[in-house]
């Protein structure tokens, strides 16, 4: 058997999440549909990560094994001339048996997009950004600072699977210009994260940016480790997976992810 390492991108508005579920249409189940065409049999993929109901993907990887005698078949224009036109195939590689897209991962990044003005809103944008009006940077960034390290996120993690451990480290939390002049991108990078936890952390933060929590709210929630006591989940729309990275020591391949969400349709 061969393993196949695929780096997806996806507009997950018609999708009901990552993960295969009976009798609804998910990005597993369309990937496996079409890898069925091309193979004959039934074939698993394994995705990096679950990305729910109406959340994006620039960098979502995923993993499937097949007979070597597959292995030479042009996957990406295979699977691409297969797929809807709501999830495309960006790379394919041919990689070691040893490698797991989701427990080889050493770090990830997210993006999430904000639209800040109230005044108006461009309609085609709103499968992509969350209209939360105007916020305070200043206090936007004084919160997002207090996130990096290492720290427990029960406070950011909603219920709904099983864990280990809610220790998570975030090595970098910035943001930029978006696709527009009225969004801005938020963009975090970790070692990992929990159900929800991004969405979790942007409703925080658009709360202090509002002006009705302070900075310090981050750090007094990490130590409090109580998701009752936390803001509401920010909407689903926003949200990105923006990369995975594997064997690296940084969040390397974070430009080429601003890059292509500056630029693309779906960059929330």
């Amino acid at each position: 058997m061969k393993r196949i390492k695929l780096t997806l991108a996806y507009d997950g508005t018609n999708f009901c999440g990552w993960q295969l579920q009976p009798r609804l249409r998910t990005v597993q189940g369309v990937l496996e549909k079409a890898i069925i065409r091309v193979t004959g049999t039934p074939v698993r993929v394994h995705g990096s990560g679950r990305t729910d109901s109406g959340v994006h993907a620039l960098g979502q990887v995923a993993h499937f094994d097949v007979d070597e005698s597959f292995a030479a078949v042009n996957w990406q224009r295979a699977l691409n001339s297969l797929l809807p036109d709501d999830v495309t195939v960006l790379n394919v590689e041919l990689v070691s048996s040893e490698f797991h897209s989701r427990y080889s991962a050493i770090r990830k990044t997210y993006t999430y997009t904000l639209w800040l003005e109230n005044s108006f809103f461009l309609p085609w944008r709103r499968h992509y950004v969350w209209k939360c009006g105007p916020l305070d940077f200043s206090a936007l960034d004084q919160g997002m600072q207090l996130f990096l390290g290492e720290h427990d996120f029960s406070s950011f993690q909603n219920t709904g699977t099983v864990i280990k451990s809610t220790i998570r480290t975030i090595h970098d939390f910035k943001r930029y210009p978006g696709q527009t002049e009225q969004e801005m991108i938020l963009e975090v990078c970790g070692s990992g994260f929990l159900k929800q936890m991004v969405r979790n952390m942007v409703g925080c933060l658009v709360r202090i940016g509002r002006g009705k929590a302070e900075p310090e709210t981050v750090r007094s929630l990490l130590q409090i480790k109580d998701r009752t006591m936390a803001p509401a989940t920010a909407p689903a729309q926003g949200l990105c997976m923006a990369g995975v990275y594997y064997g690296e020591t940084g969040c390397g391949g974070t430009d080429t992810g601003r890059n292509q969400a500056q630029n693309s349709g779906i960059d929330g």
